[in-house]
């Protein structure tokens, strides 16, 4: 069970919880042992000169100790907690990955978007899974396996185009940083929904794709007229 000590603000349901006093190997060993989660191993933080710099050694890494340490890492995937212990024995401050495609795929969407989700979920009491929130200002929301295969024609039987939507999902051959994973001064991966008993089992996308497409729609229909209203306001000021 995970302990809640946090909440982000603008959600009643984003109470996150924060592993303070756990090592990064109890965090990966619990999520394989309580939630039968595969994890991986990914880069990790050094302080260069006072800076904090990524393992992988490029300045500008987009994702600083929070991506994969290795072309191969599809190798290193396992679901058993006595691998994970040695993994993390060897490297204990690498950041916690799970991979996508095999126990659940992700729907990543703007923050505001899935903040904007989230309460119309509750609204009509959908049944959601984990939902995790990144210093990326996006959320990832956990579904069943599959459905980066059905999203696409989900979107279109909803009258949307996927393209202009800023909504993608992860699936086979890729994955998302765990909390309480850093990136670099950005901040850590956190919980916005929180693993619970109650979100053992996980939706299918089907079940999601409306709230989340609509967000989205919204967003970037609030983003053009910002924009628009920007640009408007610059012209009366030349």
């Amino acid at each position: 069970m995970f302990v809640v000590e946090e909440t982000i603000p603008g959600t009643d349901a984003g109470q996150i919880p924060k592993q303070r006093g756990e090592t990064l190997l109890d965090t990966a060993v619990r999520y394989t042992e309580e939630r039968h989660w595969d994890v991986f191993p990914g880069t990790w933080l050094e302080a260069v000169d006072g800076v904090h710099r990524c393992s992988c050694g490029v300045v500008e890494c987009p994702a600083p100790g929070a991506h994969p340490a290795r072309s191969d890492w599809a190798g290193q995937v396992t679901g058993s907690a006595s691998a994970v212990r040695r993994m993390w024995q060897m490297r204990p401050t690498a950041s916690i990955l799970l991979p996508t495609g095999h126990s659940f795929d992700t729907i990543s969407v703007p923050e505001t978007a899935g903040f904007l989700a989230l309460a119309r979920m509750e609204r009509r009491e959908l049944a959601l899974g984990p939902v995790i929130l990144t210093p990326a200002r996006r959320m990832e929301f956990f579904v069943l396996p599959g459905a980066a295969a059905k999203v696409p024609a989900l979107i279109r039987s909803l009258g949307w185009s996927l393209s202009p939507l800023d909504l993608t999902v992860r699936g086979e051959g890729t994955y998302v940083a765990a909390p309480p994973t850093r990136f670099g001064s950005k901040g850590a991966v956190q919980w916005a929904s929180r693993p619970t008993p109650a979100n053992q089992w996980l939706p299918d996308a089907a079940e999601l794709i409306p709230a989340l497409a609509y967000a989205c729609g919204r967003d970037r229909q609030d983003r053009r007229e910002r924009q628009d209203r920007r640009e408007r306001r610059e012209r009366r000021e030349r």
